[in-house]
């Protein structure tokens, strides 16, 4: 990719994690939060597929164009689970962006597998 399809690429990603983090989804559970978040994608016209086939194994909860994933991680899931997860991701080609749906605390690279990874706080949209 070009650094201008990089850019163009990685401000979408940043305008879906605002977007997401402004909305007051439910934290009581990952399937709660996925359709709740497939409606607010719906409402802001922003196309997308759920529980998209990377391969049999891989199946991120949300995939939208231009190759960007959103993966929604509530608590109780291991991090370093949640980060080799999104690794397996980041390996396939048609993956280009990382978004993280998330109410855990932890840390995550910027990028893994020179992918932009962005974290969104489900509980931002509370306060």
């Amino acid at each position: 990719m070009t650094q201008n399809v990089n850019d163009t690429l990685l401000n979408e990603a940043l305008r879906i994690a605002r977007l997401i983090e402004r909305a007051r989804l439910p934290l009581s559970s990952e399937k709660a939060v996925q359709a709740d978040l497939g409606a607010v994608l719906s409402q802001a016209n922003i196309a997308h597929e759920r529980e998209y086939r990377l391969n049999d194994r891989d199946i991120p909860d949300f995939f939208l164009p231009g190759g960007v994933v959103l993966e929604v991680k509530m608590k109780g899931a291991r991090k370093m689970d949640v980060y080799r997860q999104l690794e397996r991701y980041a390996a396939h080609s048609d993956v280009h962006a990382l978004v993280l749906v998330t109410n855990l605390a932890m840390g995550m690279p910027a990028a893994i597998n020179g992918k932009p990874v962005l974290m969104t706080s489900l509980g931002r949209g509370w306060l």
